[in-house]
């Protein structure tokens, strides 16, 4: 993806759910720098320092809600408002351990919080304007969406989905829902809502401050001059910087501007070189950020994660013409040098943008 690839979003309205989030406000940088008029709808940053404050995204916004997605008429409200042109839902409950704790209120984020927000948008009056279109709308949900056997074959979007744990559970019933609303509603060729949903790998990049997270949990060690913990070091996973998925996303909401066929479900995961253990990661992170030493406790008892999880992407390159850019050495190194330069006093927001520009050459 280029620049030139975002000319889609320059001057359009979008909204941005969970944008006070990491990867929602990496979104929302991203997106201002294609000149799009960005609005944010979300509960209060999870973090504590936090991206979105970081980036100074608050006061940069056209409009920034502070709701929960469980709240349909606040939400219904803001839909209306904003009369978006695209709508790009990351707002869940996003951590798999977090889930085992609040099993509840994770079905009630992630699976009715994507309910509501697909209500409104059936409900919502569709202002017209010279040029405005059908809204495209693109669902983000996870790898984690499908049935795993951890036999290690890579899953394709047919794949059945499901879930041993409450958040990959309530993924998949995310994704079911998103397809039975397509089907019922936003099927006909006059539909003004389109509507596809997206899955992509483990997440890496600067700014990620969350719990229970590895490269997070790394920085607060260096910081404490504690060890980082590594819970399950043979877990495999596609790691990716945070900038390919959301590269998936945009493409995938400018074709689905372009043409109603393009509503469908996509993966967008890392090259195969990608797929790494934690241990893997863990090492070549310690290696770009001196000072972190290591304790390993692998926990044969512990709540069941998957331990191998892989997505195949060639519908992506097929249909989109979405590839990965940063193998998965230049994804840990991006994210080591961004932690290095802000601790080191550079403005966060500098360094955000220029990582986005260098990744769109």
């Amino acid at each position: 993806m280029t620049i030139d690839d975002l000319a889609p979003y320059r001057g359009a309205r979008v909204l941005v759910t969970g944008h006070t989030g990491f990867k929602g406000s990496w979104l929302c940088e991203t997106l201002l720098l294609a000149g799009a008029e960005v609005h944010g709808y979300a509960l209060r940053p999870p973090t504590r320092p936090a991206l979105f404050t970081q980036l100074g995204l608050a006061r940069r916004l056209a409009s920034h809600t502070t709701g929960d997605v469980r709240d349909a008429a606040l939400l219904a409200n803001a839909v209306r408002r904003i009369d978006p042109d695209f709508v790009f839902h990351l707002a869940a409950q996003p951590l798999v351990r977090e889930s085992y704790r609040r099993p509840a209120e994770t079905f009630d984020a992630n699976v009715m919080g994507t309910v509501n927000l697909l209500e409104a948008l059936r409900t919502a009056p569709r202002r017209n304007r010279p040029g405005r279109g059908p809204r495209a709308v693109v669902c983000v949900t996870t790898d984690k969406c499908y049935e795993n056997d951890d036999s290690g074959h890579p899953f394709r979007e047919d794949d059945p989905l499901g879930g041993s744990d409450p958040y990959s559970a309530s993924k998949g019933a995310c994704e079911i829902a998103i397809a039975a609303y397509r089907r019922s509603f936003f099927s006909a060729p006059e539909s003004p809502v389109r509507l596809a949903s997206a899955r992509a790998g483990n997440v890496i990049g600067g700014g990620d401050w969350a719990a229970d997270r590895i490269v997070p949990d790394a920085v607060r060690a260096i910081v404490s001059g504690h060890e980082l913990v590594v819970r399950n070091r043979r877990s495999t996973r596609p790691w990716q910087h945070v900038l390919e998925p959301l590269s998936g996303y945009l493409a995938l909401g400018a074709a689905l501007r372009r043409d109603a066929s393009f509503a469908q479900a996509f993966n967008f995961g890392p090259d195969s070189g990608a797929v790494r253990t934690v241990g893997d990661l863990v090492r070549l992170f310690v290696r770009r950020m001196p000072g972190l030493r290591v304790l390993d406790r692998t926990d044969p008892n512990a709540p069941h994660e998957a331990k191998t999880l892989t997505l195949d992407s060639s519908k992506a390159a097929r249909l989109l013409g979405w590839r990965p850019s940063w193998d998965f050495r230049a994804a840990v190194a991006a994210t080591a040098a961004w932690y290095r330069a802000v601790q080191s006093g550079a403005p966060a927001r500098e360094t955000t943008d220029a990582q986005i520009r260098d990744f769109l050459k």
